[in-house]
């Protein structure tokens, strides 16, 4: 199959998928919308679970990409990272396969595949995995950090600002603060920095 026709099918079954969610999507439904037979659909997918999957990963390598213009080696590390998130959250408004899959629902649905969702869901910290390895470079960041590790809790403070604060009509100031006050806390920490120079030496 011609990667024009698979990537016009993944898009048809993306847009079903997103709409009526994984149980109630008919494959004949997606090959009505893609423009091919019914049969033509398992030349692009073996089942429907590897339909699914193959759409959600067309969606997170999407939106990694989009992410990836942000940066520049020239910005601030941390002032990236900041950006980054912030983007990262408003484009999930649009991208329901991405935000039910970082909230980790389709694990729960699909319970067999949950290494492969996973590895997606750490393809979706690329960027700020990237970015952290430039701060290391900038000397904005430690070099001793565990950055993959770093790079999960980054994600998981992000999936929870979404979670909790994406709703109401000052929807996109309050997750812009919420973010900004927990970046603020993960670079300054919590101690004044005094106290913190204090403690260092004495150790």
């Amino acid at each position: 199959m011609d990667q024009a026709k698979k990537d016009c099918i993944l898009g048809a079954a993306a847009r079903a998928f997103a709409r009526f969610g994984f149980k109630k999507t008919a494959v004949e439904g997606i090959a009505k919308d893609a423009g091919v037979a019914k049969g033509t659909i398992y030349l692009a997918a073996d089942t429907k679970e590897d339909l699914f999957y193959q759409s959600v990963h067309r969606e997170v390598r999407s939106w990694v990409a989009e992410l990836s213009k942000l940066i520049d080696p020239r910005v601030p590390a941390d002032q990236m990272l900041r950006q980054c998130a912030l983007a990262g959250l408003q484009y999930l408004h649009d991208r329901p396969l991405v935000r039910e899959l970082l909230f980790g629902n389709y694990h729960l649905m699909m319970p067999e595949w949950a290494e492969r969702l996973d590895s997606l869901r750490e393809l979706g910290r690329a960027n700020a995995l990237e970015i952290l390895r430039l701060g290391v470079k900038q000397g904005v960041f430690r070099d001793d950090l565990d950055l993959e590790e770093v790079s999960k809790i980054l994600q998981d403070v992000a999936i929870s600002t979404y979670l909790f604060y994406d709703r109401g009509m000052d929807r996109d100031q309050k997750v812009a603060r919420r973010l900004e006050v927990a970046f603020d806390m993960l670079m300054n920490g919590l101690r004044p920095q005094a106290h913190a120079h204090s403690k260092t030496e004495a150790a």
